[in-house]
This record gives C-alpha cells, structure tokens and sequence, in this order.
C-alpha cells in the first residue's frame, strides 16, 4: 500500500500541531483514507533548535530540498505572510500536489489565483483553517451551497478580539491590561495589529464571501474598524442596557452587490454571539431553505487549527468535483430591493444629544456623550462625517422597549 507524503511548512503553533495530530491519529486516517499518511518533511526557520521529530522526516531550512523530494503528493502551509507562502504553494501546485492552507492574509489576497491554478494541474486546494479555527464552516457551506441560497453571514472571526472584550467586560480590564494578558497567554502577537485593528476578521471575511456567494465586496467599500477605541465606559454603558460589545464581520447580498462590515457590534442576550465568550468564534449563516444556523468553537489554538488542517488532508485526497465550493457561480442579485432599513446604533463622541438631529431613545447622565438613537445607517455614517471623534455601532436585531425598567431588550 502506497502512502500519502505530506510536506509541513512551518513548525509553529499550526505546523507542530498538525505533525502531532498526523501521529496521534495515524490509525484514523489510515482507515478513512486506505493508505498511511506520512510526513516527509518539515520546513523550518533554523535548523539548530531542538524539536521532537522523528528521524526519518527531513527537517530543513530550504524549500528547495522539499519540492525535490521524489515522491511528495500534499503540503501543508502554516507559515504568517503573503511571502514565501504564496510562492511555494504555487510551485507545489506545479509539481502536482494537493494544499492545505492555514494562512487567511495570503489567502484572502491569492486564494483565487491558487484554486485556478489548481484547477489547470488536476490538484485540490483545501482552506479550512483560514477563516474560523476548529469550526467546519467552509464544510458546511459546501454542503449548504448546493441548494440553499446564502444572502447574509455574521462572524465573530477573531478569537484574540473577543478574548480581549470578554476581559474587559468581565474583569474591568482596560483595553491594554487586556491586550497584555492576551500576549501572555499566546492569544495575541507581540504585533497584535492585525488582530485589534480587524484586518485579520476582514482577510477571513472575504475569504467566506467567495465561498458563499462566488465573488466579494470591493475591498475599499468595506468599513473596518478594530476594537481599539472600545472604553471601560463604553463597556459599562453597554451592560446597564444589557449589551454585550462583540467584533462583527458581516456579509450581505442585496440587489445590486455584496456589502462587507468588518467592526464592533453590540448585542443582547437573545442574540446568539451574546454568550460567544474568550477565544470562541461563531459564525451565524442565514439561508432561504435552512432558514440560520450558527457554529460555534475555538477559534485558535494548536489542536482546533490542526482538526481543520486534518479535515482538509482528508478532503483534497476524498474530492469529487462535485462538492468544489470554489466552482460556485458569482452571485446573481435577484434579491427584491427594499428601502434602507431604521435600526438602533450605539453612539459616542458627540458632545451634545441637540447636535445629533437623530431620534434619541436612550441617554443617561451617568454616561456622557453616549446615546442610543433610532436612525438608518446612512443617517448616522453622514453625521459620523460631520463629527471627526464621533463612533457608532450597530445594535444587532429589534429592540423593544422595556416600559417598566426603561432599557431594550433585543428580539433577533
């Protein structure tokens, strides 16, 4: 019986744990698969270091030495960057084999030119752990697609941003305190930019909007706003109303195009994110014939990145052509028009209720400067354009008003 040699790029937190989870479950894979998986290499930024593996692995520097091998059939990336990953997962996809990415930044900017070529050389791409750790939903939305129609998807996509809220909010941690109890715990680079700032929610984003609807926002029309200017006030004028401050990427088809949000959100109790608490992610997908759904998970760490790695071995050696996502035809917009809708936004910055010209339903003296107003998206972004320190953020579902105790409960 012939083995499927797989390569590792990358020996960090991903690679390690995707080699161990090869050994630990040898017997599983070699069932689901009929032939043992073998890793014969490992692509590693020094040579010196002292790493448990095996002997018989080649374990070096050059990439070069890998893609000689004389019998290779997957690699597996898990490095950070556009570069080298790129350039080396399209020289294995020319020497015939099967990829495995962990890598969202790369893939957000190069996943179309990979599956293409790809496709001209007969190999599969699998992406799983790009968007959502240990969560199946690039599986489910494979499985979705094939008849339900996808007109909207919600996102808590960043583990390190909802571990840094949660902080905040349970402990009264300040943003930093949080942001550093984050990097100690490995949640957070010692450059946590990418995760504070929302880039990597937007990679991630855009990576499921090819999926679900064959094509993505213009990425300059998506708003994208980290979580570096949530407050302990905002925080604690959130929970007297019942809220809960989470970061929110957010897909939507609608008549003429794709609209992509990638920011802060406040939601209540009945709203599935409200209880998605440190590094969880979950992603909410709402569908005409399902009607939603919601995953939930880790979305980081060693051992859930290295289950959506594992999945994909085992989904580029399974595949039939039948079940590509990324054959998925670009998204027709036959959706019905409707006039913008009226929600309720969170609101801070302004100096006064007067200067807002909007409908304020909540305020309190105990919170200066921080409103609730009933207005459409518009309204409240061309007032954002007016007042250069003023935020907001949407208050995800209904609210109806609590008559008695004079704060919203949100309906989903």
């Amino acid at each position: 019986m012939t083995g499927i040699k797989v390569a590792i790029l990358g020996f960090g937190t991903v690679g390690e744990g995707v080699y161990r989870t090869i050994q630990s479950h040898e017997d599983e894979l070699t069932e689901v698969l009929g032939k043992k998986v073998e890793v014969a290499a490992i692509l590693v930024k020094t040579a010196k270091k002292a790493r448990e593996i095996h002997e018989r692995v080649l374990v070096t520097t050059d990439f070069e030495e890998i893609i000689r091998l004389p019998k290779l059939d997957v690699v597996i990336e898990a490095i950070v960057g556009q570069e080298p990953s790129y350039t080396y997962l399209k020289r294995s996809i020319q020497r015939g084999c099967h990829i495995v990415t962990a890598n969202k930044e790369m893939f957000a900017h190069h996943g179309k030119e990979l599956i293409g070529l790809a496709e001209e050389h007969y190999v599969q791409v699998g992406f799983e752990a790009t968007v959502a750790g240990g969560i199946p939903v690039i599986q489910t939305l494979r499985q979705l697609l094939k008849i339900n129609r996808v007109s909207q998807i919600d996102g808590i996509l960043n583990g390190t941003s909802n571990f840094i809220l949660t902080e905040m909010r349970e402990k009264k941690l300040a943003f930093g305190q949080s942001l550093r109890l984050a990097q100690e715990k490995g949640y957070a680079e010692a450059n946590p930019v990418n995760d504070v700032e929302g880039f990597d929610a937007f990679y991630k984003a855009m990576i499921l909007s090819r999926i679900a609807f064959g094509t993505e926002p213009s990425w300059q029309d998506v708003e994208r706003e980290g979580i570096t200017n949530i407050t302990g006030d905002l925080m604690l004028a959130a929970e007297k109303l019942g809220l809960r401050f989470k970061h929110v990427a957010s897909l939507r088809k609608d008549s003429h195009k794709i609209h992509g949000l990638v920011k802060p959100a406040l939601v209540g109790n009945e709203h599935p994110f409200y209880h998605v608490e440190g590094v969880e992610n979950a992603v909410n997908v709402h569908s005409d014939i399902v009607g939603r759904i919601t995953l939930q998970g880790p979305g980081a760490g060693m051992f859930p990145t290295a289950s959506a790695v594992i999945e994909d071995l085992v989904y580029v050696n399974q595949f039939h052509a039948a079940d590509q996502a990324s054959n998925r035809k670009p998204a027709s917009f036959e959706v019905e028009e409707h006039d913008e809708a009226v929600g309720y936004w969170f609101i801070h910055g302004v100096s006064q209720a007067s200067s807002l010209g909007l409908n304020v339903v909540w305020s309190d003296d105990d919170f200066a400067g921080i409103y609730i107003v009933k207005a459409t998206k518009s309204e409240v972004g061309q007032l954002a354009q007016q007042e250069s320190t003023m935020h907001y953020y949407a208050i995800l579902g209904e609210i109806q008003w609590d008559s008695v105790k004079q704060r919203p409960s949100v309906v989903i």
